[in-house]
């Protein structure tokens, strides 16, 4: 359904509802539309603004259920990590090939890498993983 703000030639201003754009042009060009006046068939459509559906509140509160979800997940997996693996801060990549390499004082760590320093990891085989690391304030 569509509706449309209408003209007609009398200069009287009203609305009507369409099943389509496509059925207001074919009864426009069959003339079978009338003014309200009810003397005039000349009608034209006038300029709408859209009306555009920005959601329902359902959908907003699915959605903000959905990220509080998401956020606590992220939480519980940050504090996952700091009770089993010690932090290394950004001495991670070093002491990740001194585990791999060394096999000496094997232990769970995490800290900070950057991305080169991530791939060349990778690429020495050293199994390493990046995690969406949340701020304890937005949990």
């Amino acid at each position: 359904m569509i509706k449309y703000q209408l003209k007609c030639e009398c200069g009287k201003e009203f609305e009507s509802w369409f099943s389509s754009s496509k059925e207001f042009d074919k009864l426009e060009k069959k003339k079978m539309l009338s003014c309200i006046c009810g003397t005039s068939n000349k009608i034209t459509k006038q300029l709408m603004s859209p009306q555009v559906a920005i959601g329902s509140k359902v959908e907003k509160d699915k959605q903000k259920e959905i990220f509080k979800n998401v956020q606590k997940k992220l939480a519980d997996l940050r504090s996952y990590v700091e009770k089993n693996a010690e932090f290394v801060g950004d001495k991670f990549a070093s002491e990740a090939r001194s585990i791999y390499y060394d096999k000496k004082n094997i232990r769970n760590i995490y800290g900070n890498t950057t991305p080169k320093e991530t791939n060349e990891l990778l690429e020495e085989g050293i199994e390493v993983s990046t995690v969406p690391w949340i701020s304890k304030t937005n949990s």
